[in-house]
Protein backbone atom coordinates (compact mmCIF):
# COMPACT_ATOMS: atom_id res chain seq x y z
CA UNK A 1 0.00 0.00 0.00
CA UNK A 2 1.50 3.31 -0.71
CA UNK A 3 -1.15 5.41 1.21
CA UNK A 4 -4.41 5.04 2.60
CA UNK A 5 -7.42 7.66 2.38
CA UNK A 6 -10.10 6.54 4.76
CA UNK A 7 -11.31 3.45 3.89
CA UNK A 8 -9.45 3.86 -0.04
CA UNK A 9 -5.91 2.10 -0.90
CA UNK A 10 -3.64 3.69 -2.69
CA UNK A 11 -1.69 1.09 -4.02
CA UNK A 12 0.10 -0.21 -7.38
CA UNK A 13 -3.44 -1.78 -8.64
CA UNK A 14 -6.08 -1.30 -9.18
CA UNK A 15 -5.31 2.34 -7.73
CA UNK A 16 -1.87 3.67 -8.47
CA UNK A 17 -0.30 7.07 -7.37
CA UNK A 18 3.11 7.79 -9.29
CA UNK A 19 3.61 11.36 -7.72
CA UNK A 20 2.93 13.10 -4.33
CA UNK A 21 3.91 16.66 -3.32
CA UNK A 22 3.55 18.06 -0.11
CA UNK A 23 3.51 21.39 0.85
CA UNK A 24 3.25 22.77 4.66
CA UNK A 25 3.41 26.35 5.49
CA UNK A 26 3.35 28.63 8.94
CA UNK A 27 1.03 31.79 9.05
CA UNK A 28 2.35 35.06 10.02
CA UNK A 29 1.15 38.58 11.01
CA UNK A 30 3.05 41.33 9.65
CA UNK A 31 3.83 44.26 11.70
CA UNK A 32 4.94 46.96 10.32
CA UNK A 33 8.25 48.63 12.10
CA UNK A 34 9.68 52.40 11.84
CA UNK A 35 13.20 52.41 9.96
CA UNK A 36 13.58 48.20 9.73
CA UNK A 37 11.92 45.73 7.72
CA UNK A 38 8.38 44.52 9.25
CA UNK A 39 8.19 42.26 12.64
CA UNK A 40 6.58 39.05 11.76
CA UNK A 41 4.63 37.53 14.74
CA UNK A 42 3.80 33.76 14.76
CA UNK A 43 0.26 32.86 14.26
CA UNK A 44 0.42 29.38 13.96
CA UNK A 45 0.17 26.67 11.69
CA UNK A 46 -0.70 27.70 7.94
CA UNK A 47 -2.40 24.83 4.94
CA UNK A 48 -1.11 21.32 4.89
CA UNK A 49 -2.03 20.32 1.12
CA UNK A 50 -0.92 17.08 -0.33
CA UNK A 51 -1.32 16.40 -4.01
CA UNK A 52 -1.09 12.73 -5.29
CA UNK A 53 -0.84 11.93 -9.14
CA UNK A 54 -1.35 8.90 -10.84
CA UNK A 55 -2.73 7.13 -13.54
CA UNK A 56 -5.69 4.09 -14.33
CA UNK A 57 -6.13 1.42 -16.21
CA UNK A 58 -9.66 0.87 -16.62
CA UNK A 59 -10.06 -1.94 -18.66
CA UNK A 60 -7.14 -3.85 -17.72
CA UNK A 61 -6.98 -3.69 -13.99
CA UNK A 62 -9.69 -0.98 -12.91
CA UNK A 63 -9.81 1.32 -10.52
CA UNK A 64 -13.16 3.53 -11.23
CA UNK A 65 -14.87 2.50 -7.90
CA UNK A 66 -11.63 3.58 -6.08
CA UNK A 67 -11.98 6.90 -7.81
CA UNK A 68 -15.85 6.94 -7.19
CA UNK A 69 -15.57 6.28 -3.78
CA UNK A 70 -12.84 9.51 -3.27
CA UNK A 71 -15.78 11.59 -5.18
CA UNK A 72 -17.94 10.58 -2.38
CA UNK A 73 -15.49 11.93 0.02
CA UNK A 74 -14.99 15.58 -1.80
CA UNK A 75 -19.05 16.15 -2.24
CA UNK A 76 -19.68 14.88 1.39
CA UNK A 77 -16.99 17.44 2.46
CA UNK A 78 -15.97 13.97 4.75
CA UNK A 79 -12.97 14.28 6.86
CA UNK A 80 -10.34 11.13 6.55
CA UNK A 81 -7.33 10.12 8.13
CA UNK A 82 -4.70 9.61 5.77
CA UNK A 83 -1.90 7.20 6.46
CA UNK A 84 1.37 6.80 4.55
CA UNK A 85 2.48 2.90 3.19
CA UNK A 86 5.41 2.90 6.25
CA UNK A 87 2.22 3.68 8.58
CA UNK A 88 3.12 7.23 9.19
CA UNK A 89 -0.04 8.65 10.28
CA UNK A 90 0.04 12.26 8.63
CA UNK A 91 -3.63 13.49 9.99
CA UNK A 92 -6.97 14.27 8.75
CA UNK A 93 -7.37 15.81 5.65
CA UNK A 94 -10.65 17.17 2.64
CA UNK A 95 -10.49 16.30 -0.27
CA UNK A 96 -10.94 19.68 -2.38
CA UNK A 97 -10.53 18.96 -5.65
CA UNK A 98 -10.15 15.00 -7.73
CA UNK A 99 -9.03 15.87 -11.39
CA UNK A 100 -9.26 13.66 -14.11
CA UNK A 101 -7.91 13.18 -17.88
CA UNK A 102 -8.71 10.42 -19.68
CA UNK A 103 -7.37 9.15 -22.93
CA UNK A 104 -8.19 6.70 -25.90
CA UNK A 105 -11.46 7.06 -24.96
CA UNK A 106 -13.62 3.38 -25.37
CA UNK A 107 -16.91 3.28 -27.01
CA UNK A 108 -18.02 3.94 -23.51
CA UNK A 109 -16.83 7.31 -23.12
CA UNK A 110 -13.74 5.67 -20.82
CA UNK A 111 -10.48 6.10 -21.21
CA UNK A 112 -8.46 3.65 -21.56
CA UNK A 113 -5.57 5.41 -19.36
CA UNK A 114 -7.07 7.91 -17.25
CA UNK A 115 -4.93 10.68 -15.43
CA UNK A 116 -5.84 11.79 -12.04
CA UNK A 117 -4.83 14.16 -9.75
CA UNK A 118 -5.89 14.30 -5.94
CA UNK A 119 -5.63 17.37 -3.15
CA UNK A 120 -5.85 17.20 0.22
CA UNK A 121 -5.81 20.05 2.64
CA UNK A 122 -5.18 19.25 6.10
CA UNK A 123 -8.37 19.66 8.65
CA UNK A 124 -8.82 19.22 12.53
CA UNK A 125 -10.18 16.07 12.95
CA UNK A 126 -13.88 16.14 13.72
CA UNK A 127 -15.56 17.44 16.83
CA UNK A 128 -11.63 18.49 18.08
CA UNK A 129 -11.97 21.92 19.98
CA UNK A 130 -8.44 23.84 19.55
CA UNK A 131 -8.98 25.11 23.18
CA UNK A 132 -9.07 21.63 24.55
CA UNK A 133 -6.21 20.73 22.59
CA UNK A 134 -4.61 23.58 23.97
CA UNK A 135 -5.56 22.66 27.65
CA UNK A 136 -4.31 18.77 26.58
CA UNK A 137 -1.07 20.01 25.95
CA UNK A 138 -0.47 22.01 28.59
CA UNK A 139 -1.16 19.23 31.33
CA UNK A 140 1.12 17.01 29.33
CA UNK A 141 3.66 19.77 29.83
CA UNK A 142 2.84 19.59 33.57
CA UNK A 143 4.03 16.57 34.19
Amino acid sequence: MLYLLGAVALDTAPFSVDEVDRTATADFAVKPLIGTAPGREFMGEGDDTIVLTGQLLPERIGGLTELEALHGFRRAGQRVPVMRGDGKMLGWFVLTEVRERHEQLDRNGVGGMLHHTLTLVKVEPEGASPSLLGSMISLFGLI
